[in-house]
């Protein structure tokens, strides 16, 4: 179930591009970056609480809260940001599918309990900060026009490369 869920999410973010080369456009907007990035950002959020409110075990609350501090702080400063530029975020195919997919782990999530939640939990951070991080890299941050977007969104590939990581370390964790 994660695999799919991390298909789905890497061809949801990989989306936007071959759907702006249909139309013309190599790359997409800023608008779209926009909303892309804190679509993804809000998603990690409910999921961080949907994890404090449901995991019992320390190191996965501790790592959902990060999770939803970090994101919460990365979302508000890319709020201030497109207000500041008057940018209007454009919802898009990409932002749409992500939102559909974390609909759907969520669902998932809500029938596990204990260590099973945790482990489908942490091994789901983990494919999914693999996928947005390769998305920003690849994708988002070259195709970014505006200089404080771009610089947004590196910071956030450096955040959420460390999310990533702690992830890592938290899913090798619970298979000892």
């Amino acid at each position: 179930m994660v695999k799919s869920f991390l298909a789905a999410s890497a061809f949801a973010l990989l989306a936007l591009p071959g759907a702006t080369l249909a139309q013309g456009a190599a790359k997409p907007s800023d608008a779209q970056i926009a909303h892309i990035a804190y679509t993804a950002g809000q998603i990690d959020i409910a999921a961080g609480e949907q994890a404090l409110a449901k995991s019992k075990n320390q190191a996965v609350r501790g790592f959902a809260a990060e999770m939803v501090r970090d994101h919460k702080a990365v979302n508000e400063k890319a709020l201030a940001l497109v207000k500041k530029l008057g940018v209007t975020p454009e919802a898009n195919p990409t932002s749409k599918a992500l939102s559909s997919q974390a609909d759907q782990k969520r669902a998932e999530l809500a029938k596990l309990s204990g260590a099973a939640f945790d482990r489908v939990y942490v091994a789901n951070e983990v494919a999914y900060h693999r996928t947005v991080n390769g998305a920003l890299k690849d994708t988002l941050i070259p195709s970014a026009q505006n200089a404080e977007l771009k610089s947004l969104l590196q910071t956030g590939l450096a955040l959420f490369s460390e999310h990533q990581a702690h992830a890592e370390h938290l899913a090798a964790s619970q298979k000892k």
